[in-house]
């Protein structure tokens, strides 16, 4: 095969050499359990501590508030789980958003089946939550408030500030997936009132297997994984060492480019944007225009089924997505696409394209034109698309 034009950013990113060049030495040179005592074991230990750091400074929070997981999955169920199980005195009902990733949206199924009440917020057209409908959600027995910062699907950004700002004051926890918008987006724990934030390495340049969860300090939350004592006692099993030092190292990568590579990102994906909806007709873009991901721009084009769309950019090593990497293998439309109001089949024929630093203007260039012949072919075989161009013509 040829040149691949990887546009597929949010589901995962290449590592970074810097990354990989830190990881390295922690498979076989300081290769020590940092639970150990000895000298071997010290250097693991510092390695675990630095990522800690590392991660800390880009959120503005403490090292001693960052928890390793497995990744942003298992930081979302921690989340959600143990704040039900340490504040059911209080109450039983979380709030969270129509739009959130399974890792939220099925681990609440899961907790309605065991007594917690979820209630499941609306969003407008471009995809964002309607605060006057968090207000009027909030019940005395809320306890938790779980809002994703940018949505994985569409791009568009989340007002959490001000969803915090609510939060804390009626006294209820604040919970945000973050796992696309860190290291992509500023953010401040304090400022934006967060007190548990999930993310995940790979979205960022770093490795696949490692995640973390921040909690504030002195929250209730306990462990989700039982066994040994690490991650002081709320997260057991001998640590990803070679993963968290390459967080680390991709964390403080991400925040020390990220002002110079958004900007660029913001350029061509503004620029895919009007080539596409420009000139290719019957065309929208999905999220919020602006108020969105620096690399994500989502489409549907109607007339066309997204899965032959997606074949047929591969079959031109265009390597794209339909939406979340974690539900490509189903049939049905996109829960995010349902919700912001888009009919079944508008929704089927949707393509999410996320940038990288690497995506040059050539680049996409040459993916609007495969795009446009591509679109073009898939109508010509559609007898909706005949119909509709016969019905135009009569009217």
């Amino acid at each position: 095969m040829g040149k691949i034009i990887y546009l597929d950013n949010a589901a995962t990113t290449k590592t970074a050499p810097e990354v990989l060049d830190a990881m390295l030495p922690y498979f076989s040179e300081h290769y020590g359990n940092p639970s150990s005592i000895y000298g071997l074991a010290a250097e693991s230990k510092m390695g675990v501590e630095q990522g800690r750091k590392q991660i800390a400074e880009v959120l503005g929070a403490k090292p001693e508030e960052i928890y390793f997981t497995a990744g942003g999955s298992e930081a979302d169920n921690w989340a959600l789980i143990a704040t039900a199980e340490a504040y059911k005195n209080k109450g039983n009902h979380i709030i969270t958003s129509k739009i959130e990733h399974h890792a939220i949206l099925h681990t609440c199924e899961y907790l309605e089946k065991h007594g917690i009440e979820v209630t499941y917020l609306d969003v407008d057209e471009n995809g964002v939550v309607k605060l006057e409908e968090l207000k009027k959600a909030i019940r005395p027995t809320t306890i938790l408030i779980s809002v994703m910062f940018a949505n994985n699907e569409i791009g568009t950004i989340q007002p959490i500030k001000e969803i915090g700002e609510i939060a804390h004051e009626n006294g209820i926890l604040f919970h945000t997936d973050a796992v696309q918008a860190f290291g992509q987006v500023p953010i401040n724990v304090d400022e934006f009132h967060i007190d548990m934030l999930s993310s995940s390495g790979h979205k960022i340049n770093g490795p696949k297997g490692i995640g973390f969860l921040y909690i504030r300090k002195g929250l209730k939350i306990r462990s989700f994984i039982h066994g040994g004592a690490q991650e002081r006692k709320r997260r057991a099993g001998t640590e990803n060492v070679p993963g968290i030092v390459g967080y680390g190292a991709a964390a403080k990568r991400a925040a020390d480019t990220m002002e110079q590579r958004t900007k660029k990102e913001i350029e061509l994906r503004d620029y895919l944007i009007e080539r596409v909806l420009k000139e290719i007709p019957y065309t929208r873009l999905n999220g919020h225009r602006t108020n969105r991901l620096p690399n994500n721009a989502n489409f549907s084009f109607q007339f066309i089924e997204g899965e032959s769309l997606l074949i047929m950019l591969d079959g031109k090593g265009i390597c794209a997505s339909s939406g979340s990497a974690c539900t490509s293998g189903s049939l049905d439309p996109s829960h995010v696409l349902l919700a912001i109001g888009l009919p079944h089949e508008i929704a089927h024929g949707s393509l999410r394209l996320t940038l990288s630093d690497e995506t040059t203007k050539q680049d996409i260039d040459y993916v609007v034109d495969a795009i446009k012949g591509i679109v073009e072919r898939l109508r010509s075989m559609s007898p909706l698309y005949e119909d509709f161009v016969k019905a135009s013509k009569r009217s």
